[in-house]
């Protein structure tokens, strides 16, 4: 039977702001993230992800009143991550209204706590992300706390390893092609693919609708988590100055300018473009 690709727009939060960088570093603050949450379900996004892009660097998950407030308005599935070490860290935010939890450094640093998440909340509950960074001999080695640490585990392996413990998805981030618009790895996501059994996302790199067609055309990836190219769509158009907290680098908020190497696109735009090649997807309500 075949499965609908899904659409999942991709939050980084660092405190309170929603924020987006390039090979995960620099981040800008892009305003509230409830805004953007809100006008992407609208929009027809199949899930979403948050992200607390600082919450392992300071040992602390700050998203629960994000996830508590957002739960109350987009009725889609919403994967959460950052800071997640224990199982009462999963049980917090799923009661928050999250449905699914996103784990990198907590399952690198442990990885039994997998086949415990997995085992007490089910494996569809557990995604493991793993942000790969390609090294001078072309192997790809998994980083942590947002791309800042080398673990010295292959990502091939790594990915084999988990689906083993019990997680349920794979989000996959190409650190080097974060950001950038210049387009998927494929190379490494399709070694992924040939390597693992349970549904896989990628994330990082689409500048285009081209590139996230030629991505599922190419490779049976499950989804795609997609930032800048929502992102630059929303702040081009519906952009609020208003409200977001002073907090980091609010400059490129104020005195936005177009970034060249992302053609940005809004969802049901995207959803249209790839309806029309062939690509089966959820219904838009």
């Amino acid at each position: 039977m075949s499965v609908a690709f899904r659409i999942i727009p991709k939050l980084d939060i660092k405190g309170p702001n929603l924020v987006k960088g390039i090979n995960l570093e620099g981040l800008r603050v892009l305003g509230k993230p409830a805004d953007y949450a809100k006008f992407y379900f609208d929009q027809g996004a199949d899930e979403l992800i948050y992200q607390d892009v600082v919450a392992s660097l300071y040992g602390r998950n700050s998203l629960v009143d994000i996830i508590s407030k957002t739960a109350k308005e987009i009725f889609i599935p919403l994967t959460v991550g950052g800071g997640i070490k224990e199982l009462d860290d999963i049980s917090t935010i799923l009661k928050a209204g999250a449905d699914k939890v996103s784990i990198n450094t907590g399952a690198i640093n442990n990885p039994d706590f997998i086949s415990k998440a997995a085992k007490r909340f089910g494996s569809s509950t557990i995604v493991i992300s793993i942000e790969a960074i390609a090294q001078n001999n072309g192997e790809y080695l998994a980083f942590t706390d947002n791309g800042r640490n080398e673990t010295n585990k292959n990502v091939i392996e790594w990915s084999i390893e988990a689906e083993k413990l019990g997680a349920g998805e794979i989000l996959i981030t190409s650190v080097g092609k974060e950001g950038t618009g210049d387009g998927y790895d494929k190379g490494l996501i399709s070694d992924i693919l040939d390597n693992v059994s349970i549904p896989v996302v990628a994330h990082g790199g689409a500048g285009n609708k081209d590139h996230i067609l030629s991505l599922k055309k190419d490779l049976n990836v499950s989804g795609v988590a997609v930032s800048s190219l929502f992102h630059y769509d929303y702040i081009k158009s519906y952009r609020n100055l208003e409200g977001y907290e002073d907090e980091g680098n609010t400059s490129f908020l104020s005195s936005f300018k177009k970034f060249k190497k992302v053609d940005a696109v809004n969802i049901g735009e995207l959803k249209e473009y790839l309806t029309e090649n062939s690509i089966l997807l959820r219904t838009i309500n």
